[in-house]
């Protein structure tokens, strides 16, 4: 990392709220300043070193209004590293290379890895900050995908595979449980508000989440992957195939809803076997 980026760690991490807020403003620009495609990208140590100060910058802010707007503040770094020749080649109608998102891709991935890494230290007075962080995330994510179009370019598929080899890899060891439960929890909350026109590739997004639950060891994992893909609020989106782990429609639901027609057909047709015998009583036997 540059040497002038050196104080951004160290004033993140501030305890004097105004200081914290004057460094995330000088680090946006920062990080603008390295999205250009002229300039040279941040490294993985880079990242990680500045998401560790950002972990502890909203460790250290108090309040829950203050919390949230700077969980906001936080998503909204992401916006800055979507290089400025793919918004460009946006406007012009023109095709995106994969990899050009490489920089906003790489904050992702330091963004999970501090998360996971951080994870079982954070106390319960609090976890709920970083909740809604990693719930503003998730939703950036998608956000972003949906402002450089669903299917343009290779950004969607590299920000699934970070979800893949992230909080939503089957077998790292380094990722908790606690951290899987919570994006799979969220999972269609926040595609639902990112996706508000319900253009998303379904079947592409939904992809990490049937792998997580085909491959993982955690039976309490699986039972949180059936949850998401069985929220009804998916069938929204054109081109889903089911709401199982492998694509197909859920076989208890397949279930109840025959027997909710038989009874409905039985209704119809003027009663069970059982009401017949009823209707053909004919009195007492003298």
């Amino acid at each position: 990392m540059a040497p002038q980026s050196n104080p951004f760690i160290k004033q993140l991490a501030s305890s004097d709220r105004k200081l914290r807020t004057s460094a995330l403003a000088s680090l946006r620009q920062y990080l603008s300043s390295h999205s250009c495609a002229h300039s040279a990208p941040l490294t993985q140590l880079d990242l990680l070193k500045l998401w560790k100060a950002l972990f502890y910058c909203l460790y250290m802010q108090d309040k829950p209004l203050h919390q949230q707007r700077l969980a906001g503040d936080l998503a909204g770094l992401a916006d800055v590293l979507v290089p400025k020749r793919r918004n460009e080649a946006e406007s012009k109608g023109e095709g995106v290379e994969d990899g050009e998102g490489s920089m906003l891709i790489g904050w992702f991935e330091a963004f999970w890895l501090t998360m996971a890494r951080e994870w079982s230290g954070i106390d319960g007075l609090r976890m709920d900050k970083y909740l809604y962080l990693v719930r503003c995330y998730v939703r950036k994510g998608f956000e972003v995908c949906a402002a450089q179009g669903w299917e343009s370019g290779g950004l969607l598929k590299e920000y699934l595979g970070v979800l893949r080899g992230g909080p939503l890899s089957p077998r790292d060891a380094k990722v908790p449980d606690g951290l899987r439960y919570h994006v799979l929890d969220i999972f269609v909350d926040e595609l639902e508000k990112a996706d508000v026109e319900h253009a998303a590739p379904i079947e592409r997004v939904l992809d990490p989440v049937r792998v997580l639950g085909r491959e993982t060891v955690s039976k309490a994992v699986r039972k949180r992957v059936k949850d998401a893909l069985g929220d009804d609020r998916l069938r929204e989106w054109d081109g889903v195939q089911g709401m199982d782990i492998d694509g197909k429609v859920d076989g208890a639901a397949d279930t109840e809803n025959a027997s909710a027609g038989d009874a409905m057909a039985a209704g119809i047709n003027g009663g069970s076997a059982e009401d017949d015998d009823d209707d053909e009583f004919g009195g007492f036997d003298d």
